[in-house]
Formats: structure tokens, sequence, C-alpha cells
């Protein structure tokens, strides 16, 4: 399929949230300068830090795995947040900027620590050791008690409750590891509750949310849940988790954390970084995945196996091998839904879309269904449906020139869609790839649309043609038949009273009324045959056109009939047909003022019945408005499916030509 794409080049602007209530605009395209500083500063914590680590030579304990922790939330959030704020100036990254040079610092302080210890180090510096205690919480806190309430579009309501509380929190954490209160036990204990809470709430909005905010919810609710949990080993020392469970649950919610973050934050739209995200976490996620089945499975089978001598590790290899790639599938699924939302599936929203089609009880709300549904499917901030002969559907308002697509249903252009994505934002190729295969569909809805039209507007101008005939029925017996009764009625009184007085006259009368009762029944008959005549029925099309022809024998205009075989054509096509001939020839007989007419009816080939009603009168002139006679013969052939032309004669005259398809009917 042929489609024209026309991506937008505009600069980017402010983001503009257009939605039913209204238009709220939000913040800024992004900081670049900030952005790129929290990059430099938290990447730079990072490797100072490694590289003293590395020259320090540590003793391999548990605090070497905070520090991981540490020098990765620099490096992973640091790239997140300036990814983020260089797009969009949301208070998001700031927050994971905080978190970032936060890790990066105490990665340095303990960093310096273990160097400073080593014989013809630094001299050890208390401020400097603090670090690896104090610098990492309140960014690290934030993240799962102030981060997820903020990732939203809609304006905050009872949700402040929520900032509020955790903001509160994260302070009193930061003071208490500040100032080393008892208390930090008991605030943490408050965090996890409040961090669970946050958790639930943000899955509540990615079930029951705003369609157009759902998308990374889930896993941000996920990645929320795991900060939370890890702090459950630091408060409770005696928890059947052990300590060092804490770092590797924060190394897994890194896997999770960012990716949802960024998904959530720019809604759908990275450019590039979509392939980097979904590799990203795809990897993130069988890496966790493999090594907790490793480790469970080892140690189940250890427990069981206890004299095993490695059997239970060569087993548990075998099982992390034998789940690769299933547990590579379902994990693909679950990233290109993460990264992409309903648009890495076109069929789910074809499945919509096709439910607008079958529930829609007007063109209107047909359209409107499509194209909101494509709108919110693939995040846009606007899609315009122009079909030709049917006004256009808009679901948003464009900021900017949008990019279209053309619509083509069994061939023909239809009509276009348009589309344009939020402010700041670029339509990506898998985005196009996925708004042409929509294409096929919109058009299909575009398709029933106007057939919807036309079969409305056709429904209008039968009940007219109708109208008409009936009046036409009124008129030829109120005017023809009537009159002619009503004078036979007084003539037969008449000749009643002649017969007692005058019986040779009162004969005289009775034969008289008897050629007038001859010529009403001629009137009736031509009439009903006008309409439609029994030999239509009983010998098909041809015979009634030839009983057509002899009806104007003496009239002064000699009719021609020249017909093919016409055995088996569908009565409402012969019908039709013959109505047409009929009007064209009284027509002829009426205005032309002509001596000769033909009337041919040829079966074609393609499948249409060709007749022409030819004549060589006078013609008609250009500018002759068409009579009831021409716009019913017009109709006739438009509700076989059909169309009609009148044009002038070669040589002089008019032609009536009529195409009319055979199988119109039977459909």
């Amino acid at each position: 399929m042929s489609a024209d794409t026309t991506p937008s080049t505009a600069p980017p602007r402010p983001v503009i949230l257009l939605t039913e209530g209204g238009t709220r605009q939000y913040s800024g395209v992004g900081r670049a300068r900030a952005a790129a500083a929290i990059a430099v500063v938290s990447w730079a914590l990072a490797v100072v830090a490694v590289v003293l680590m590395f020259v320090g030579r540590p003793v391999i304990d548990e605090l070497l795995w905070f520090f991981v922790v540490d020098a990765s939330v620099a490096c992973v959030y640091g790239t997140v947040a300036a990814v983020t704020l260089s797009r969009r100036a949301h208070p998001v990254p700031w927050l994971l900027g905080l978190a970032a040079v936060g890790g990066g610092l105490a990665a340095f302080g303990y960093a310096y620590e273990v160097w400073s210890a080593r014989p013809g180090g630094l001299e050890p510096n208390e401020t400097l050791a603090m670090l690896q205690n104090t610098a990492w919480v309140p960014g690290t806190i934030a993240l799962f008690l102030v981060v997820p309430w903020l990732v939203r579009d809609h304006p905050l309501g009872w949700e402040w409750l929520g900032v509020l509380a955790g903001s509160a929190v994260t302070t009193a954490i930061t003071l208490a590891a500040v100032f080393e209160w008892e208390q930090i036990l008991s605030l943490f204990r408050v965090s996890i509750g409040l961090g669970l809470l946050t958790a639930a709430v943000v899955e509540l909005r990615h079930r029951f949310g705003p369609a157009e905010e759902r998308n990374g919810l889930g896993w941000l609710a996920l990645g929320t849940t795991i900060l939370a949990v890890s702090f459950v080993p630091v408060v409770s020392p005696q928890t059947w988790l052990p300590f060092w469970t804490t770092p590797i649950l924060h190394l897994v919610s890194q896997t999770i954390f960012p990716a949802a973050v960024l998904v959530a934050v720019l809604r759908n739209r990275m450019w590039g970084l979509r392939l980097v995200v979904s590799r990203a976490v795809l990897a993130g996620l069988l890496a966790a995945g493999l090594l907790g089945l490793y480790i469970v499975t080892t140690l189940v089978l250890t427990r069981l196996l206890p004299s095993s001598d490695g059997l239970a590790h060569l087993l548990a290899a075998g099982a992390v091998a034998v789940a690769v790639q299933p547990a590579r599938l379902v994990a693909a699924r679950r990233v290109h839904a993460l990264v992409y939302g309903d648009a890495t599936d076109p069929s789910r929203v074809v499945r919509r879309l096709g439910s607008q089609l079958v529930g829609s009880t007007s063109v209107e709300e047909l359209l409107s269904g499509v194209t909101e549904d494509i709108g919110r499917s693939m995040r846009l901030e606007s899609v315009t449906v122009d079909a030709e002969g049917i006004d256009p559907v808009r679901w948003g308002r464009p900021t900017e020139a949008p990019t279209s697509v053309d619509l083509r249903h069994r061939g023909e252009r239809v009509g276009v869609i348009e589309v344009s994505p939020l402010p700041g934002e670029a339509l990506s190729a898998r985005d196009l790839t996925t708004l042409r295969d929509l294409s096929s569909v919109v058009a299909a809805a575009v398709a029933v649309a106007r057939a919807g039209a036309d079969l409305a507007e056709m429904r209008l101008r039968l009940a007219a043609a109708r109208l008409e005939e009936r009046r036409v029925l009124r008129r030829e017996i109120h005017d023809g038949l009537g009159p002619s009764l009503a004078g036979i009625r007084l003539g037969l009184q008449g000749a009643r009273n002649l017969l007692a007085t005058d019986p040779e006259a009162g004969q005289v009368l009775l034969a008289r009324l008897q050629d007038e009762v001859d010529a009403a029944t001629n009137g009736v008959r031509s009439l009903s045959h006008h309409l439609l005549p029994p030999v239509l029925d009983e010998l098909g099309l041809g015979a009634a056109l030839t009983e057509l022809a002899g009806r104007y024998d003496g009239s002064g205009l000699h009719v021609d009939v020249e017909c093919d075989r016409l055995e088996g054509l569908d009565p409402q096509v012969a019908a039709a047909a013959y109505g047409i001939a009929s009007e064209a020839t009284t027509n002829v007989a009426r205005h032309a003022d002509a001596t000769h007419c033909w009337i041919s009816a040829v079966r074609h080939v393609d499948g249409f019945l060709l007749l022409v009603i030819a004549d060589d009168g006078r013609g008609v002139s250009a500018d002759v408005t068409p009579g009831v006679g021409s716009r019913s013969m017009r109709e006739r052939a438009e509700e076989q499916g059909g169309s009609l032309d009148v044009r002038p004669r070669p040589g002089g005259g008019t032609e009536v030509h009529a195409t009319i398809p055979l199988e119109v009917a039977r459909a």
C-alpha cells in the first residue's frame, strides 16, 4: 500500500496536553545544560570512585556490595535524569539527578576511605567518610516515596498528601543519618510502609487511571515495591532476608525503575532511545531472573542432595540453560509492552477499532471512536480523518504541521489520516509503520461510513421517487379516469331516460358510452403497463420492450428494438431497465418531435446491462432543467448501483445511456 508520509520538522515547543477538559500547558522542552551537568558530575564521581577502589584494593565484604550499588546509581540514574531532563523539564528528573549525585558522592566517600586506609594513602577525612552513609539517603528514599506520585501529566489532587508525606519522611531520614539519631530504624520502617502504599496507589492508577498515563505505571509500581522491600533487612537484621539482599534488590530495581520512569515521563516518545531501553531492560531482567533461578535452585538442591558433591550446581546450571529461551520470550513481550504500549501490538488496536465498527450507531460516532482509539493507543497529540464526501473528524488539536498517510480501500484512495505527536516529540519509523498498518482499518471504517451515508441518501431519494410516482398515479386517475367514469355515469342515466321515450336515441348514446368505456379501459391498461407490464414477468425484458414499441404503431413514431439474449435477468434489474426505457420513450414521443426511436439492450461481458434509447428528434438543450422523468430514470439506475447519462446523438437527436450491474440486486 502506497502512503504519503510527511514527518514534521518543526522545532521543539513547550509540552501541551490536550484533554476533554481543555488545554493545559506543562513545562518546556527541557534543560539541556542542567541535564549535561548532572550526567557529567554523577559519572565523574562514579569513575573517580571506581579508580580509587581499584587502587585501594578493598576487602571483599558486604560494604563492597553497597559501593557497587552507589556507583551504579550514579551512572544509571545520572543517565536517565540527563536524558529525561534534556527533553522535558519535569520534577522527576531533578529527583533522579539528586539520587545520581548522592550515589556518586557515597561511592566516592567509601572509595576515599578505602584508599586512605592503605599505607601511603591520603589522610583520612571524616567529612568525606561520612558521605558513604548520608549522601545516598535523600535521593534514594525520594525514589520510592516521592517520585511515583509525580509521574503524571494531570495536576495533583489529593495526591499532594502523598508527596508531602514522602518528602517529610525523606527529610527526616536524611537528618537522622547526618546526626546519627537512634530513631532512624523507626523512620526506615515508616518508609517501607509508605513505599508499599505508594506502590499500591501507582498500581491502581495503572489499572484505572487516565488511559494516556497508564503505560509504564505497572513497572513503576513493581520498582517502587522492590525498593521499599529492600530496606526490610536494614530495619530487622533477624529477618529471613540476609543483609546482602538490600544491595541485590537495589540492583534489580535499577533494571526496572529507570526504564519505567523514562517511558512514563516521556510518554513513549523516546526517539532512538527506545531500542536502547528495550534491550537494556531485557538484558537486566534476564540476568536478574536467571541469577535468582540459579541461586534458588542451588539452595534447594543442596538441601535435598547434601552429599551431591557439585551435582546441585550442575543441575542448577542446567535449569538456567533450559529456562533461557522461554524467559527471554516472556520478558521480551513484557518489555515491548513497557516501551511501546499498545503500539507494539497493532492487532490489539485493530480489535478495538473493529468493536467500533460493530457497536457504533451513527457515522459520526464510528469515525469519532476510531480517531480517539488511534490517538490514545499511539499517544498522539491529534488525529484527523479527512474522507471524501464526509466532514473531517478530529480528535485533539494539532499545534504543528501533521504527518499524513493515505487511506486506501480496495485500491481506491478514500481519504487521508493526519496525526501529530505530542509537542517537542517526533514520530519514529515504528510509529509510521504502525500507522500504515492501521490505515487499512481506518479506510474500511471510512468506506463503511461512506456506504452508510450513501444508503441514507439513497433511501431519501427512493422515498422521493415513490412519492412522485404516487403523485403521477393520483393525477392520472384524478384527471383522466375519474372524469371519464363520472361522464359515463351521467351518460348511463341519460340513456336510461331515453330508452323509455326514444329508444333509438338511447341506443346511439349507449354505443357512444361503450366507446368511452373502451378508452378508459385502454388508459388503465396503458398506465399499468407503464408501471410494470405482466409480460415482463412472463416472458422477460426483451418481450416487454417489444410490446412497448408496439404501443406506438400508428402514432407517427416508429420504435425499433434490438436485444440480445436477456434470459435469466434478475427481476429488479429487468424492472429498472424497463422503467428507464418506458420513461425515455415517453419523453421522445412527447418532447423530441422525432419520427424514429431505437431501443438497444445488450448484456455486456464485464457484468452489466447496457441500455441505450436514441431518437432522431431535435435534441435536448444544454440549459434545460431535468424534469421528473429524467430524475426518475437516473434514480432507477443508481438504485441498482448503475449510472445514467443523457447525451447528444451523432447526426441529431438524443441518446440515453444506462449501465446496470447484473449482480447488484443479488448481493
